[in-house]
């Protein structure tokens, strides 16, 4: 174990345990009995809990240290993960959703403070690796809850199995992770601006893009290009595999090609992806446009974390979580605007102009290398 090993095993636990709670889902609305309409704002109490705890991550880790942060975040994730499947009652629930958001957001914020970090103090490419190892958390925790219940467990002993792994893990990587973070220089809080407001409305789309496909690629397929039901998961499918794929080896296309070339290709990429979902109907294109979607965004996020470590025009304590919330911001109001656009209009309106916004990030990623070099180097 050393500090890349335990920065990857804190990706991992904060994908693990976000994927975790989507397979309760289901049985939390039924110990609730909620309508999906509660339901919905029951869910944004989660996304709020992170978005409130974002600003304090860069302040408390440069008081306490990464370690400390990091572990007490993941502390509030294992207390309230057994009790999200116990909430009787829709108050309480939402209580524990704020409580595991805290917990979420804070993790995934000073996660990404140690990994520019660790980067920084390496002098590689690593950045698209850590995300990666979020990909593929995300793809365990939904895979493990699966087959532990597929083995006759109980929903509440499924959830107590993944916390025992998240426990174990937070241990063996504890001593690993560093004890200090950035300097406290500057203010606690700040509005992003310059490059950091750049790099944050870049996170912003491409998270945006994201949601967009997590929550409406199977209803676009099913009822836009009318694919069966049982196939309607498969856009997902391949968009998760080649997002992962993609990001696990992204620090070596990184050294070969350049941050300002996978950003610049991977938008293009995007942008192909969403004009093949809007203009085809056969199964093969549909499913190669969501490839392409998560292969071109794979590396966009990690490249401009990496940014946030060598710009200049805000402290990183509050740059990191500025850029973070963005990100949480796009995913989060993403799929309500798809929505939105939807009704108002047409699904495939809607992806059009999500293609329009990958262009977006074609030409603020060209502005941002004339503001800031961005170079293969780390």
């Amino acid at each position: 174990m050393n500090e890349k090993i335990a920065t990857r095993c804190v990706f991992f636990i904060a994908g693990l345990a976000t994927s975790s709670w989507a397979a309760m889902v289901p049985f939390a609305k039924m110990n609730t009995g909620v309508n999906d309409a509660l339901l919905g704002v029951l869910l944004l109490c989660l996304g709020g809990g992170a978005i409130i705890s974002m600003p304090l991550a860069g302040l408390l880790s440069s008081r306490f240290g990464c370690r400390k942060v990091i572990t007490c975040a993941v502390i509030i994730i294992l207390l309230s993960m057994p009790f999200l499947i116990l909430a009787n009652n829709p108050i309480i629930l939402g209580l524990l959703l704020l409580m595991f958001g805290v917990g979420i957001g804070l993790t995934d914020c000073t996660m990404n403070i140690q990994a520019i970090l660790v980067e920084k103090n390496e002098k590689t490419p690593l950045m698209s690796g850590f995300h990666g190892m979020y990909s593929v958390g995300g793809i365990a925790g939904a895979g493990l809850m699966t087959s532990l219940m597929s083995l006759g467990f109980s929903i509440f002993t499924s959830t107590l199995m993944v916390a025992v792994l998240v426990c174990v893990l937070i241990t063996l990587s504890f001593r690993h992770l560093l004890s200090y973070a950035n300097p406290a220089e500057g203010p606690a809080f700040a509005i992003p601006k310059g490059e950091v407001l750049l790099l944050g409305v870049i996170c912003f789309i491409v998270f945006l893009a994201e949601g967009t496909v997590l929550d409406w690629s199977a209803v676009y397929l099913v009822e836009v290009r009318n694919v069966a039901d049982s196939l309607g998961g498969l856009g997902f499918i391949c968009f998760a595999t080649a997002m992962t794929v993609g990001r696990l080896g992204g620090d070596a296309i990184i050294k070969r090609f350049g941050q300002l070339r996978v950003v610049v290709y991977g938008a293009i990429m995007a942008f192909i992806g969403f004009c093949l979902i809007f203009t085809s109907d056969a199964l093969p294109l549909l499913l190669t446009g969501y490839l392409l979607i998560g292969a071109g965004c794979a590396n966009i996020v990690p490249v401009m974390f990496s940014q946030i470590g060598k710009q200049k025009s805000m402290p990183q304590r509050v740059a990191v979580p500025a850029v973070t919330t963005l990100g949480y911001i796009g995913v989060l109001a993403g799929p309500a605007l798809i929505g939105f656009i939807a009704h108002h209009s047409s699904l495939p309106h809607a992806f059009v102009f999500v293609a329009a916004l990958m262009v977006v990030v074609l030409m603020l990623s060209i502005i941002m290398n004339k503001n800031m070099k961005i170079r293969g180097d780390a």
